[in-house]
């Protein structure tokens, strides 16, 4: 399989799983069970938007592509580029920013629908200070730093670094942005070719090189006894992880519903059918379950039905064409 079919596989994954869990994000379990029948929703389902929507969890990682393509590849400026793409979301939610509204993403009227933002990145953005993970912003571990950065696993030569950062952005706590290096190093390594169980390992490695790291490293270490007990996998079992609010919870659940999963429609209907965080975990999943399988393995009735697909898709492959191929960007598209 060839990295543009995991780039692709990635970012669509993810905003299917967004789709898919954004109805029941704030449901108990029980109550999800007595809507849709004991195994919990089977495809889209319409709540507050039509079914396949995608929310923030998408259009953030959207922008945090846009922000690698305006930089460039082999750029020193990952992370400004980031926190300026940042600040264009921010205009979309209708909120005052602090850049100009330039570029071809922001043009795309999908990603100025308001579909819950985390407060979390609101509130951070808001203020304008970039003051990044050694700052006090704010002392929050919410997933909303997790849920985004995919795409620097999927191209950066050192994604924990650039992701940690990135996150820090938003999220002052370390299981927040801590949590968001050890995705993207996980997904670096997927892209790589190494083994989902592989690429958890080398990520706890890496984890254990940073300070106040143990949080972290206790959640990675939860999923991977959860994974080997041999259990059928089940809601009740995710549960036992956490809800998925904060960032090292997220990334657990996610990890888990990818581990044991015998297939990519099995691992995104786990990670959304429970009562959490169910949109950021199935993202987080389906961005995994994505690079783990490519694009051709993704359920062709939710890639052909979810919100933004053509877009997502051209993200995707301008992500390769650059990052992969060597192509210098669109800056049509994409200006520095």
């Amino acid at each position: 399989m060839d990295g543009r079919e995991r780039i692709r596989g990635c970012l669509l994954g993810g905003a299917i799983g967004d789709a898919l869990g954004a109805p029941i994000e704030f449901d108990s379990l029980m109550a999800i069970r007595a809507a849709h029948g004991p195994a919990g929703i089977t495809s889209f389902v319409r709540a507050h938007w039509p079914p396949g929507t995608i929310t923030d969890d998408t259009q953030m990682t959207l922008f945090t592509a846009e922000g690698l393509l305006r930089a460039g590849r082999g750029s020193k400026f990952f992370l400004d580029a980031i926190a300026d793409a940042y600040d264009r979301w921010l205009l979309t939610q209708g909120e005052q920013g602090h850049v100009a509204p330039t570029g071809w993403l922001i043009t795309h009227q999908e990603l100025h629908a308001r579909r819950a933002p985390g407060n979390t990145c609101l509130s951070a953005l808001r203020s304008g200070r970039r003051i990044g993970r050694d700052g006090e912003l704010n002392f929050s571990k919410g997933c909303g730093a997790v849920m985004r950065v995919a795409p620097i696993g999927l191209v950066c030569d050192t994604p924990f670094e650039i992701a940690a950062e990135a996150g820090g952005i938003t999220h002052g706590h370390p299981s927040g942005y801590l949590s968001a290096g050890a995705f993207a190093h996980v997904v670096g390594s997927l892209m790589a070719g190494s083994s989902l169980l592989d690429a958890i390992r080398a990520a706890r490695i890496e984890l254990t090189r940073w300070p106040d790291h143990e949080e972290t490293a206790g959640a990675l270490d939860a999923t991977l006894a959860l994974a080997s007990a041999g259990a059928e996998p089940s809601a009740e079992r995710v549960e036992s992880l956490g809800e998925g609010w904060v960032g090292e919870e997220a990334l657990s659940i996610a990890l888990y519903c990818a581990l044991v999963a015998p297939d990519v429609r099995s691992g995104l209907l786990l990670a959304v059918n429970h009562g959490g965080d169910s949109d950021s975990t199935g993202a987080i999943a389906g961005n995994l379950l994505g690079a783990m399988y490519g694009y051709d393995a993704l359920p062709r009735d939710l890639v052909d039905t979810v919100e933004a697909r053509e877009l997502i898709e051209r993200v995707a492959d301008d992500l390769a064409s650059v990052f992969l191929d060597g192509e210098p960007p669109d800056r049509d598209r994409y200006p520095a």
